[in-house]
């Protein structure tokens, strides 16, 4: 057993060095650029009005760390904190690049906490698969967690898509925890976990009908009950889950009072009736101003009101290059193909065979009506029943959604998923104990089932680890960017899908590095993300748009802004034709700085 723990602190060290060793040199993501400066404003002024259509937690956390380590100065006196609504974008480039501010200390030092979050997160399911089922399991799972790009990619920066991942994963083990022992301790626990998630992403609403949902299909698999018996069940376990929910809904209460506390309340009724101008439905917007309007409940206003801004934000989708294409609709494939792509073909292979595993060990009782063989089975099964019920859930609510940004919004089912098929590899290898041989042949029988046959088991499984090592020090250290070898390439894919899956701004600073190296003198370049062009390169840099019309000599163009311009229109979507880069197709680049595209014109 102390191998195995050693192993996971091994395993977690390497993560450690993964993350530090790939995220040193990368700019700011788009997102970082509204997180960081909310976190401050929450931490050092106690006002919540940027970046209200995500919680708190994990920013005001960066925020105080940043703020502690760097003492960064961060300005009142500007109009897009006096004037603007939620005029996070403006706040965060002049609170990181125009106030005197070291903005490379102060991004790397709001990156900490996500990053010893994703440690923690790792411990967390290590401690917890092994405790429900077993050391090797944990540790493979662990394996996976650790060697997976998309996980390293969005462990380093201050974006919400770790701490979903990380809320889903307590909030359902919490639930668990209640149902196997309903007693009130328990549903104390449960519901301060998923208060914690709630806390760390809008999305995690999504616990609430999950709940309702393992809490009816345990009551319906137990046996010893009749349909009243079950009911009555039912009923005991969703008032011990009111009383959970009161706990978290305290908590998240407690938690948003002292970052709304100097945030004035009629300037916080102006800001939550603005953004939510265009919101449909107005019954919903009613009651949140009415909440906000109080002012004991308006903490709890200022919550449903990011709940409020996501739905809008979602329904309304986001401009999107994908496969060749530019919508803002969504397309059905876009998580399923992007997953296929993104997560390494070795893990791919592993999942296929632990389907096929599962399958063939499937097994329902005979001499029983089919109804109550599925029930008991599932009984038997019940975690990874309701592993698999959440991946599904997940899954279909993320297909059926316009917002095609990124495969990190799936994020949150990958740990799930990790055990789920390390524990039926697991459960393929482990060695068969050694019985009571009656006879020397029956010892041999033992010998051979216990060494030899399992042999070609391990060898598949090593092969398996071995790839994915290789497949992390080539994708080392563009993470973000990372496709697996179905695309024929591990990092130029750019022709598949864009934004968050391969330039979310963080190659800026390796362009000027380029630029330094070349002895660039002048360079126009037109950048996605949270970086400054102005801060990086001064004098050098010339902001450039599509609509300016051919740029001469040294050029750069972010590769979202390129495939945006290059890709096919949807039917029905309108771009504007001083957008299209029409000028720039006829020429090749000169070369690619990570996810930035550089040109010399002539």
């Amino acid at each position: 057993m102390k191998k195995v723990n050693l192993l996971a602190a091994v395993l977690l060290g390497i993560m450690a060095l993964l993350m530090g060793g790939s995220v040193w040199n990368d700019s700011a993501t788009m997102d970082e650029l509204a997180h960081i400066p909310a976190g401050f404003g929450y931490v050092t002024q106690g006002d919540y009005r940027l970046n209200p259509e995500h919680p708190p937690l994990q920013k005001a956390l960066s925020g105080f760390v940043s703020w502690a380590v760097t003492r960064a100065h961060f300005p009142t006196d500007t109009s897009a904190w006096q004037n603007e609504v939620n005029g996070q974008w403006t706040q965060g480039a002049l609170f990181l690049y125009e106030s005197g501010n070291n903005a490379d200390a102060v991004i790397f030092w709001a990156r900490v906490p996500i990053m010893l979050m994703a440690l923690s997160f790792g411990g967390l399911l290590f401690l917890w698969t092994k405790k429900r089922f077993g050391a090797a399991t944990a540790a493979l799972a662990l394996f996976f967690y650790v060697f997976s790009p998309t996980v390293i990619a969005h462990s380093r920066y201050l974006t919400t898509d770790l701490g979903a991942a990380f809320g889903f994963f307590i909030g359902i083990i919490g639930l668990l925890a209640f149902l196997e022992s309903p007693t009130y301790k328990r549903i104390m626990y449960a519901g301060a976990l998923v208060a914690v998630a709630l806390l760390l992403k809008f999305s995690l609403v999504l616990l609430l009908p999950i709940a309702g949902f393992l809490l009816v299909a345990w009551a319906c698999v137990q046996s010893g009950h009749n349909f009243v018996g079950r009911l009555r069940l039912l009923g005991a376990l969703t008032l011990r889950a009111g009383l959970g929910g009161i706990m978290a809904l305290m908590i998240v209460w407690l938690v948003y009072t002292p970052l709304i506390w100097r945030y004035p309340q009629e300037r916080q009724l102006h800001d939550a009736q603005f953004n939510l101008s265009s919101y449909g439905f107005r019954s919903a917007v009613n009651l949140n101003l009415a909440l906000i309007g109080n002012r004991y409940t308006r903490p709890l206003g200022q919550y449903v009101l990011g709940v409020l801004m996501v739905q809008q934000r979602a329904a309304g989708g986001n401009t999107a290059f994908f496969l060749g294409e530019v919508s803002a609709a969504g397309s059905r494939l876009y998580f399923p193909l992007l997953y296929l792509l993104k997560e390494p073909l070795a893990f791919h292979i592993a999942t296929a065979l632990a389907l096929f595993l599962a399958c063939t060990r499937l097994r329902l009782r005979s001499g029983t009506p089919l109804r109550k063989r599925a029930r008991m089975w599932i009984r038997d099964h019940f975690t990874e029943c309701a592993f698999l019920f959440f991946i599904a859930f997940y899954w279909l609510f993320s297909i059926k959604s316009p917002l095609n940004i990124g495969i990190r919004h799936i994020l949150p089912t990958l740990p799930f998923i990790y055990m789920l098929v390390s524990r039926a590899l697991v459960l393929w290898i482990r060695r068969i104990p050694v019985t009571d041989p009656a006879h020397w042949i029956e010892w041999l029988v033992d010998i051979y089932r216990m060494y030899i046959a399992a042999i070609p088991k391990f060898l598949v499984l090593g092969v398996i680890v071995t790839w994915l090592v290789i497949a992390q020090v080539f994708a080392f250290p563009h993470y973000l960017a990372y496709y697996n070898e179905l695309t024929l390439g591990v990092r130029d894919r750019w022709d598949y899908a864009v934004d968050s899956n391969y330039d979310w701004g963080q190659d800026l600073k390796r362009l000027r590095d380029f630029a330094d190296k070349e002895g660039i003198e002048k360079i126009a370049i037109e950048y996605f993300g949270g970086g400054s062009p102005a801060y990086y390169f001064g004098d050098r840099y010339e902001s450039w748009s599509s609509a300016k019309g051919p740029a001469h000599g040294w050029f750069a163009l972010s590769a979202t802004f390129r495939q945006n311009a290059f890709g096919a229109p949807a039917p029905g979507f309108d771009r504007k034709p001083e957008d299209s880069y029409e000028w720039l197709k006829p020429f090749k680049p000169y070369t690619r700085v990570g996810s930035i595209f550089v040109y010399y014109l002539p």
